[in-house]
């Protein structure tokens, strides 16, 4: 593979010398890349989920089933290996002009910028709403659609400001994921927890641990805290994987006896969307749109 790399690698630099660049703000600081590179490819749901709202086509994608909202995107495009491992030979092949990383493909910016143009894309999740943001403008800038970037940045605040009011006064929540059998619950600081930050949803348990995949946590937790609101992410779902479903998990009489389950207040929201390609645009707009209407349906 390295004689690979380092042959695309001679063939590239005259041509990257040439092309003019922009520096755009990246997950690793600012970096210089090219400006409107035509052949690009995405190896990360959250920048495909952004391109596709900026009308940027790719020309590679993970091997990867994606969530609903993003499966015209992906349609008939080549595969370059998965989230997780590139295919080097793939990649070579295509001959990108720029690649754009990140989540699940970070660990591979180093091999992946001995073959082309790489930027680090991930968004932490550790302040999600200005992560996602920053990752947008930055596209907007390399791709020459600056004012779409604008417009959308706009729409999430509306829609961030329309969640807030139809939350107001609806009590507490807790957030929840479901894997198999087994459940974790999420706070402020968490990747899922700008739903209570941006949102503006009181936690119900303030003191769960911000860790990436949550805090494990037991029926008896759950009826303990006696949530109002119960917001359920089922992973299983959202891979795709065979196992019990969230909805069977939750079904018992510790869930049924919380204000939560009394109310119907027990809401399942698209885990695909949340769990693959969180912090993409698409995604915060549809999980928000989600909440706003559960919200705004409920008596205040």
């Amino acid at each position: 593979m390295r004689s690979m790399l380092a042959a695309l690698a001679l063939v590239a630099t005259p041509a990257l010398a040439l092309a003019q660049t922009v520096e755009v703000q990246t997950a690793a600081g600012p970096a210089s890349v090219p400006a409107a590179p035509e052949t690009v490819v995405a190896l990360d749901l959250a920048a495909i989920d952004d391109l596709a709202a900026l009308g940027v086509p790719v020309a590679g994608v993970p091997d990867v089933t994606p969530p609903a909202y993003l499966a015209d995107a992906l349609r008939d495009i080549p595969t370059v290996g998965t989230l997780f491992e590139p295919d080097f030979e793939a990649l070579a092949v295509l001959a990108p002009d720029l690649v754009i990383a990140g989540g699940r493909s970070q660990s591979q910016v180093g091999a992946l910028s001995q073959l082309a143009p790489t930027i680090d894309m991930t968004i932490s999740g550790e302040d999600l709403v200005a992560e996602s943001k920053a990752r947008l403008a930055a596209y907007g800038k390399i791709f020459g659609h600056e004012s779409e970037a604008e417009s959308l940045i706009a729409r999430l605040d509306a829609a961030i400001a329309g969640a807030r009011e139809a939350a107001a006064g609806k009590g507490d929540a807790l957030i929840l994921l479901t894997n198999g059998g087994k459940v974790s619950a999420f706070g402020h600081g968490s990747r899922f927890g700008w739903m209570h930050s941006a949102l503006g949803l009181p936690e119900a348990y303030p003191d769960l641990t911000a860790e990436t995949h949550g805090e494990a946590v037991s029926f008896e937790f759950i009826a303990d805290v006696d949530p109002d609101w119960i917001f359920v992410i089922d992973r299983g779902a959202a891979i795709g994987q065979e196992g019990e479903a969230a909805a069977v998990t939750l079904d018992n009489p510790l869930v049924a006896g919380t204000k939560a389950g009394k109310a119907g207040h027990i809401v399942y929201l698209d885990p695909a969307r949340l769990y693959l390609a969180g912090g993409g645009i698409q995604s915060m707009l549809g999980t928000i749109q989600e909440i706003t209407a559960a919200m705004s349906a409920a008596a205040g």
